[in-house]
């Protein structure tokens, strides 16, 4: 029986039994969640590196391409399992059934393409985890040093404090009650957004002194930064898979486009106007260019606060997703529960502990978004939809041009970015030691 056939008689959604089911609205909330954070305030930033119009141009692009590159995944995992006859598959085991039901060269590296892209899961989310633990506590810093002067405490020790609270909220273990928290984090965001908009608009915007297009040289850190932002794709199959309504997730208009399409709107209007407004004298995250005596301010960088904390459970559970497959069979039941909790406090203190290690917010939203993002959200749906459907790409040749330009676009953005952030790091570092 051939491929096109076993696809046909198998429908992976009326054999889907998920407990705890997402509607539609919640699954939404929980893809702009994962993609929307502290990327959203790092826009201004990133459109000081290129200049406003590239800025723009260039964001309309990047949300497109990123788009795309969750639609093939998506699109090829329902694939994978009309063949392999399961009403699901996780991100990595999509990769490891798209190879084994690709062209026979390619299938014995099936567990390699798994086991790859599990820990390019991990790596990302940690390095999530960590930018979330930094963004939280240099807002918290800002305040305390402002309104409670004696206390004076260094970022590192910012990020131990709030270790407890994100051990509680990461025993949070259904997607379902997460996109409650998501809810909340989406609305403080869009709080601090208007907030940002209030002072970017407060005072006179210039375009006289404003580049239009940046310094090439710094194009790779701008393309790092807005694929951080954009990218959510490690949450993206977890989400889908917990929907009450799958067949909701493609489509148009569906949960992806409406998703997509916020997510682009709420970073290009941000991005541009607070480079405008800013120039280049801007921080990692907006916020942190806030006059801090003001209310309205204030209330901002609390919101940003919260926002990211009520985040991070979220993109918490892909990294326990991962660490939970691998010892789940080693535990016994009457021991579940505790164990559980305990390794779930242990991974945030880990990424915590990363956080506290490499305080450098915007230097690691840099190296996330040029390493991970890249090879997470570019490289690997890419490959994977080119060897899923190889056998039929005579019929669509254009779609193994269109994966290549997608593949070398990502090739381009991991080394790129990789090579100017380590740069930067180098930087900041010898100038601390001088």
């Amino acid at each position: 029986m051939d491929k096109d056939n076993k696809q046909e008689e198998y429908n992976p959604y009326e054999h889907r039994k998920v407990k705890k089911p997402s509607s539609d609205i919640r699954a939404t909330a929980n893809v702009i969640k994962a993609s929307l954070g502290s990327g959203l305030l790092a826009g201004p930033l990133a459109f000081s590196n290129s200049g406003w119009g590239l800025g723009l141009v260039g964001t309309l692009l990047i949300g497109f391409i990123c788009g795309h590159c969750i639609h093939i995944l998506v699109k090829t995992s329902h694939g994978c399992c009309k063949l392999e006859r399961k009403p699901l598959l996780s991100y990595a085991e999509t990769c490891k059934a798209a190879f084994q039901n690709g062209p026979k060269p390619v299938r014995p590296y099936a567990n390699v393409a798994s086991v790859f892209a599990e820990f390019s899961l991990l790596f990302t989310y940690v390095g999530v985890c960590c930018i979330y633990t930094v963004l939280i506590s240099d807002s918290i810093k800002q305040l305390i040093d402002k309104y409670v002067p004696s206390i004076n405490l260094s970022i590192e020790m910012y990020c131990l404090i709030t270790l407890i609270p994100l051990c509680l909220l990461s025993q949070i273990k259904y997607l379902k009650w997460l996109a409650l928290f998501s809810i909340l984090a989406n609305l403080f965001l869009f709080l601090t957004y208007l907030i940002c908009l209030y002072y970017i608009f407060g005072n006179e915007i210039s375009l006289s002194d404003k580049r239009v297009v940046g310094d090439p040289a710094r194009i790779p850190a701008f393309i790092s930064t807005v694929i951080f932002a954009m990218e959510g794709i490690g949450v993206v199959m977890p989400v889908e898979n917990a929907m009450k309504k799958p067949q909701h997730f493609l489509g148009c208009p569906s949960v992806l486009v409406v998703a997509m399409a916020v997510i682009v709107f709420f970073y290009s209007t941000l991005g541009v106007f607070g480079y405008l407004r800013y120039g280049d004298v801007l921080r990692g995250s907006i916020t942190l260019n806030l006059p801090i005596e003001d209310w309205p301010a204030i209330c901002a960088k609390v919101f940003i606060a919260l926002s990211i904390f009520f985040t991070y459970p979220l993109q918490y559970f892909v990294v326990f997703d991962i660490i939970k497959k691998y010892t789940d069979n080693c535990i016994k039941d009457k021991y579940r529960t505790l164990i559980d909790i305990v390794s779930r406090s242990l991974g945030v203190c880990f990424c915590v502990g990363i956080g506290v290690a490499l305080p450098l917010l915007e230097q690691i939203i840099n190296i996330v978004g040029a390493c991970f993002y890249s090879i997470l959200g570019l490289i690997i749906p890419g490959v994977v939809e080119t060897v899923f459907r190889w056998e039929n790409l005579g019929k669509y040749n254009w779609i193994l041009w269109k994966n290549i330009l997608i593949v070398l676009f990502g090739l381009g953005s991991l080394i790129s970015g990789c090579t100017v952030t380590i740069l930067d790091i180098i930087k900041i570092l010898n100038n601390k030691t001088e």
